[in-house]
Order: structure tokens, then C-alpha cells, then sequence
């Protein structure tokens, strides 16, 4: 085990037992090395790696505090990993998304009021009208996570958006390929907002799934390609 493995392993496990608890300040480094049986500089690396994890929280002047420690934050954190994963990778996260997204929608159909109901129809209104990659993915993804923040579970909503991060980014450059898949899309989009509308869960996950799942048909498709 490396010095900064050692450092990290000390910290979460005083964390994890409740040593330290959220909104605690932690013991100076003296004392934090002492414990852990570290150096200073292993001990700084271990607090900025959990910063970055949203696990730890530095305030200037003030020392470094646990974090409130939401699934939601500390799921979305993968966030800065997830964005460098190559297409094989994004072939995985779709196939979790299928799993995740039924569900989302299910809950979501259980839940959603008139007024959503309206806001989606006009964010599908501007996804069809769009021809600009950039405008397309963002109303998209605002569809998207807005049937996820209906379902109602934080956690929930941060994996399906961290899952859908890396894939926004891609871009089909084949005009016939993307002309298609837009097409299947808005058909999938309207079909889960039908769903969604006649608060019917069976109707909305069966539609959020068979979307997903012409997703992940395009996504294997240029996987094999760049093999």
C-alpha cells in the first residue's frame, strides 16, 4: 500500500465510522498524521483526492471540513472520470442506462402533473424543429432529466445524468446515419411523454426502454466500427 493509499484509507475509515461526521472539521495535520501514520505531504494529497471527490470540502482560512456526504454529490463527482471513457466504455454506461431509465420514467408517470406534462411537449417541439447538434443535445438532456427529477430519488437522477454525460458529447458525422437516428428519437421521445401523460408507468418504462435500446443500437454499431 502507498503512502497516499495509506493517507486515504485512514480518512475514509475515520469517516465511514463515524469518527468524523458530516459538517465536522477535521483534526489538524499534527494530529491527522499521527493517527493515520502518515506524512504531511501524503496526508494533503489524501484531502485534495477526496475534495475532488466531494467527499471533503476546503475552506480558506478555516481548515477542511467532511462534506454533507448526498449520494446525489458524491455520484455526480464521477462525473470527471466518466467523460474520459472511449466508445466501448459508452457502449457499457448505455446498457446501464437501460436498466435505470424505465424505472425513472415509471416513477416519473406515477407523479408527474399537468405542468410538466406541458413543459415536456414544448421542449419536444423544439428538439423536432432543431437541426443544430449543439441545441439538440442540450433540449435532450433537458427532457431527459427533467422525467428523472419527477421520479423523485436524488441519487437516481445524478447516476442517470453522470451515465448520460460521456454520450451527449458524441457526435454521429454520417448525415444519413444522424438524419435516421433523429428520426427514431423524436418517435421515442413522443412515445414515453404519451406514457408520461396518461400517468401510465407500464406505458412510459416500456417507452423509455425501447429508446434507450435504439441508443445502444447505434452506439454498438460505431464500437464495431472503431475496432
Amino acid at each position: 500500500m502507498s503512502a497516499l493509499d495509506k493517507a486515504l484509507h485512514g480518512l475514509r475509515a475515520l469517516i465511514a465510522d463515524g469518527a468524523l461526521r458530516p459538517g465536522d472539521r477535521l483534526p489538524s495535520e499534527g494530529e491527522l498524521c499521527e493517527t493515520l501514520g502518515v506524512s504531511r505531504g501524503s496526508l494533503r494529497e489524501a484531502i485534495r483526492t477526496l475534495g475532488a471527490l466531494g467527499v471533503l470540502e476546503t475552506r480558506h482560512g478555516s481548515g477542511s471540513y467532511v462534506s454533507e456526504l448526498r449520494a446525489a454529490d458524491l455520484i455526480g463527482s464521477l462525473s470527471l472520470t466518466v467523460g474520459l471513457l472511449p466508445m466501448a466504455g459508452v457502449l457499457e454506461l448505455t446498457e446501464l442506462r437501460r436498466v435505470l431509465e424505465p424505472h425513472a420514467a415509471a416513477l416519473a408517470a406515477a407523479r408527474i402533473d399537468a405542468e410538466t406534462v406541458e413543459k415536456l411537449d414544448e421542449l419536444l417541439g423544439e428538439i423536432e424543429e432543431s437541426d443544430d447538434f449543439d441545441d439538440h443535445s442540450r433540449l435532450d438532456h433537458e427532457f431527459h432529466m427533467t422525467i428523472s427529477k419527477v421520479a423523485g430519488n436524488d441519487a437516481l437522477t445524478s447516476l442517470i445524468d453522470v451515465l448520460r454525460s460521456r454520450s451527449r458529447a458524441y457526435r454521429i458525422h454520417d448525415a444519413h446515419d444522424a438524419a435516421e437516428l433523429k428520426l427514431h428519437s423524436d418517435a421515442g421521445h413522443r412515445a414515453i411523454l404519451r406514457g408520461l401523460a396518461a400517468a401510465d408507468p407500464v406505458a412510459a418504462s416500456a417507452a423509455a426502454s425501447s429508446h434507450v435500446a435504439y441508443t445502444e443500437y447505434w452506439v454498438r454499431k460505431y464500437t464495431e466500427v472503431e475496432e
